[in-house]
């Protein structure tokens, strides 16, 4: 059990017999009445976000959850919808992960042997984190305007996974590109 002053983020606890995932807390220090805390949390069972006020003399249940580093190896449907197979390195065990787990704006990153952070609670995976960026080679992308020299011009582009971005104009095709999953944002040649 923790108190409600422990509370932080990406933290997991069960709240009101559900399964939460503490996404920002604020401690408050009203003028009158005692001091609390407004922790945003979301159901990991719904996927609802709510604010929840807390004493910070009262406890919650916090949970033991795994992390564990897993390495992508395909796509089971061969369709980039999942399921998606994923390798635990130390014991050669492979799980699949859905499109629950894995949504479309994060698979669109995936590409062969990348490790890929997976949190699980009781057998069940709760989320799937991808590295913080990503190489990937483009596979499309039109020819560099003449003359375009601006640096806040961008043009679009296809990568390897079928995902689309936005390049400098001086980037072409057959060129790898570091990528961040999180925004899509283009960071730089690889």
């Amino acid at each position: 059990m923790l108190k409600a002053t422990e509370l932080t983020k990406n933290m997991f606890v069960r709240w009101e017999n559900q399964l939460q995932m503490i996404l920002d807390t604020d401690h408050v220090k009203p003028g009158k009445g005692p001091a609390y805390v407004q922790a945003k949390m979301k159901n990991m069972e719904t996927g609802t976000i709510k604010f929840n006020r807390i004493n910070s003399s009262d406890k919650v249940e916090d949970v033991e959850i795994e992390r564990r580093n897993l390495q992508y190896l395909y796509d089971a449907s061969g369709t980039r919808k999942g399921p998606f197979v994923f390798m635990n390195n130390d014991t050669f065990e492979q799980v699949e992960i859905d499109s629950i787990a894995l949504p479309p704006e994060q698979s669109q990153w995936l590409i062969e042997n990348i490790e890929c952070m997976v949190t699980t609670f009781e057998g069940k995976i709760l989320s799937v984190d991808l590295p913080a960026s990503v190489d990937l080679k483009i596979i499309e992308t039109a020819p560099q305007a003449r003359g375009a020299t601006a640096t806040n011009q961008s043009k679009d582009a296809t990568v390897e996974t079928g995902a689309k971005i936005k390049v400098p104009p001086f980037i072409e095709q057959g060129q790898v590109v570091r990528v961040s999953p999180q925004t899509g944002e283009y960071l730089g040649k690889a």
